[in-house]
């Protein structure tokens, strides 16, 4: 297996694996299952781990550290990358810190290495099914709820901040009142939704972007098999002796973008790695640029068609 590369964060001493193991799944994954998954994923050579509040999934990912820990698989916890994210319904400054200690816990560990706005609204409300009732959605206090990001890593509980579902304009918004600027912007980029506008803007401004849904998310709620089963990726896969899902990471890294898929078969975990001792001809890369365009993830469809949230979808 090749090495996986790492990425240089802005305001962030220690570098992240430019690939990394999702822990987001639909319906989710019991605690052993998904914990058991973690396992063979750092075995597989797998560093980065991305989890969530709302994933449900930051429990099983402190089991398999500590287990991880305890087999010797990693020498200590520094040999990780830990991203996790600040749920709507916390997103307000007093709750912030707090709510971080809260995944903090979840996860058994002392800090992580990447805390995340997980989306750019509010909600009044826990929420137990979506849609949700237009009155319990809420723009984001921006100055307050960055402030209280910045505090969590002054504290200590996070090495890096940074945001996720962010458009351009709402990164002028942050980047307009941050004494530290977002060191990530985690958002849905794939062959099939390649986001060039707010990979220029980011690269411009100096925030790292992270891709999730690199293979369009088949097989959950929100994604499809746009990747997977592409002809565009497919024949250039066949061409050379790749997976159809190896070529569409590989596009992804090629962006100088990082990514987080999520596989809990041990094979294709193992495959996804395989993507760094290769690489794309300047053809194979204008058949890519030509294909398709279409968002995957749209907010409305996840709270509701309320005018907020459709604002947000439209936003670049």
């Amino acid at each position: 297996m090749a090495a996986i590369p790492q990425v240089s964060l802005i305001g962030c001493e220690k570098s992240m694996p430019v690939i990394g193991m999702g822990t987001s799944s639909y319906p989710p994954a019991d605690l052993e299952t998904a914990k058991t998954a973690i396992l063979e994923a750092i075995k597989a050579g797998y560093r980065h781990f991305d989890t969530a509040f709302a994933y449900g999934s930051e429990k099983p990912l402190g089991e398999a550290i500590a287990e991880a820990l305890s087999l010797g698989l990693i020498k200590s916890r520094d040999d990780l990358f830990i991203t996790t994210k600040l749920w709507c319904s916390f997103a307000q400054r007093d709750q912030i810190v707090p709510t971080c200690k809260m995944s903090l816990q979840n996860l058994k560990l002392d800090y992580v290495d990447l805390y995340l706005i997980h989306m750019p609204l509010r909600l009044s409300q826990m929420i137990q099914k979506t849609p949700v009732d237009k009155e319990i959605i809420h723009p984001l206090d921006m100055k307050g709820v960055w402030e209280g990001m910045e505090e969590c890593q002054k504290l200590g509980l996070t090495k890096a901040i940074g945001v996720s579902n962010f458009s351009c304009k709402k990164l002028e918004e942050v980047l307009s009142i941050a004494k530290i600027p977002p060191a990530v912007n985690q958002v849905e980029i794939n062959p099939a939704w390649q986001q060039k506008q707010l990979r220029e803007f980011c690269k411009a401004k100096g925030i790292h972007i992270t891709a999730y849904s690199p293979l369009g998310a088949n097989n959950t709620n929100w994604g499809d098999n746009r990747i997977i089963e592409s002809d565009v990726l497919a024949d250039i896969a066949k061409a050379r002796g790749k997976t159809t899902a190896q070529v569409a990471l590989r596009w992804v890294y090629e962006q100088g973008v990082s990514l987080v898929a999520k596989s809990f078969n041990k094979e294709r975990m193992k495959d996804n790695l395989q993507i760094f001792d290769w690489s794309l001809s300047e053809e194979e890369l204008d058949k890519i640029s030509k294909m398709p365009q279409r968002k995957g993830v749209i907010l409305a469809s996840v709270f509701g068609p309320h005018d907020f949230v459709l604002q947000l979808d439209a936003e670049v």
